[in-house]
Order: structure tokens, then sequence, then C-alpha cells
């Protein structure tokens, strides 16, 4: 039986809340849980105390081999209770492949632009040299 240490919704609609709990992997979000580890209120401003964990119950779990969910182990990691290694997309920041092909094109055009406002300059150029 795999177990999580997840978070498990409560509140009313738009005003969540959430408990962290240990649960099996299986079991719905809100569903059956084993035991509650914490809670979480994300309205509450960053300065307040938004996480509420129990510390030594935590350790037991992952003692046993209970895996945090990526949201919880930054909680775990904030609390010094788990190590959460950073992540590194660089490819995050980029923009997509037809947003990439728009850029292009726009490149493209730019340039034909340049292209032919430089050829114009350079006839009219000729013409003002072979008048005088």
């Amino acid at each position: 039986m795999a177990i999580k240490i997840r978070l498990a919704r409560a509140g009313s609609k738009k005003r969540p809340y959430y408990h962290i709990v240990a649960a099996d992997a299986r079991a719905p979000r809100d569903g059956r849980f084993i035991e509650e580890l914490g809670s979480w209120n994300p309205l509450l401003p960053r300065d307040a105390q938004r996480v509420e964990l129990k510390e030594d119950r935590i350790k037991e779990w992952l003692e046993k081999g209970a895996q945090p969910t990526d949201r919880v182990l930054r909680f775990l990691d904030e609390a010094g209770l788990a190590k959460r290694e950073a992540r590194d997309n660089p490819n995050k920041g980029q923009p997509g492949k037809k947003a990439q092909e728009r850029e292009a094109e726009r490149k493209a055009a730019e340039e034909e632009a340049a292209a032919a406002a430089a050829e114009a300059e350079a006839s009219a150029g000729g013409e003002e040299a072979a008048s005088e």
C-alpha cells in the first residue's frame, strides 16, 4: 500500500483551506485518509502562519516510506523536515512553436522592407546624380 502525504481540500467555494494528510495513494483527494498531519490556509497573508505541521508525526510517516507530493514537499523543505531538489527548466520561458514561426515571419518581412528601402534609396540617389 503506497502512502502519500498530500493536500485534502476543505472550505467553501472560492475560500480554499487544505488539510495535510497521510492517505493511501488510491484514495480520492478529499476522501478517506489515515491521519491528519497539518493544515494550509492560502488566504492568509504571506507573513502570517499559513502552514501548520505536526512535525513529529510527519517524520514518522517519512521514515515509514510515505511520499510527499510536490506542494507538501515545499512546505516540508521550508520547515527543514525534507529536502526538495530545485527544478530547472530552461525551455519554460521560450515561446511556443507557432509564436516562433510568427516571429521568424515578422523578421523576414522586416528584412524585405529594409532591403526594399535601401534599394529605393540607392535608385533615388542615382537619379539625383544623373540629373546634376
